[in-house]
């Protein structure tokens, strides 16, 4: 199986990349990892919404090129339904059981993500009503997907 986590932006924090190749690590034994990172606009404080609505765009036509058709898409959003970490791995080991081969997860920019890829994705996730930092999330998706393998497999690490 494969898992692709498509994000916007780079991560520049030591720290975040330590966290990020340490799960990528350890996610090795069990499926095959891809991050693919999209260019991210720049932002004010004092945008539009026209203004918003074309970085967004614009981000989202970046994001498109790097997550194939055939994939199971997952945004994360705020308006996504929120699951346990059990839930999480149910859903996935059921997603692999059906025959779904590749996972995409997408994490937008400091903005979000275009309402068109969100709309477009099999399913809404939403890890909390609270907003992370998206480089932030990448390591808590990245742990959570670890979490998801070692449940599924019946291997300590979980509680």
């Amino acid at each position: 199986m494969k898992i692709t986590i498509a994000c916007v932006g780079s991560i520049k924090e030591n720290y975040f990349r330590d966290a990020i190749e340490e799960y990528s690590k350890r996610l090795k034994a069990y499926c095959q990892l891809e991050i693919l990172e999209v260019k991210d606009e720049k932002t004010s404080e004092n945008m539009t919404d026209a203004q918003l609505s074309v970085l967004l765009e614009t981000e989202a036509q970046r994001l498109e090129k790097c997550i194939p058709d055939s994939a199971y898409k997952i945004a994360l959003c705020v308006e996504g339904k929120e699951l346990s970490s059990e839930g999480l791995s149910g859903r996935m080991e059921e997603l692999f059981v059906s025959g779904v081969s590749h996972l995409v997860f997408i994490i937008g920019g400091s903005v979000g993500i275009s309402p068109r890829i969100v709309q477009n994705c099999q399913m809404k996730l939403s890890f909390s009503r609270m907003t992370f930092p998206h480089r932030l999330m990448r390591v808590i998706l990245l742990e959570q997907i670890y979490r998801s393998f070692k449940i599924m497999k019946n291997e300590p690490y979980h509680k």
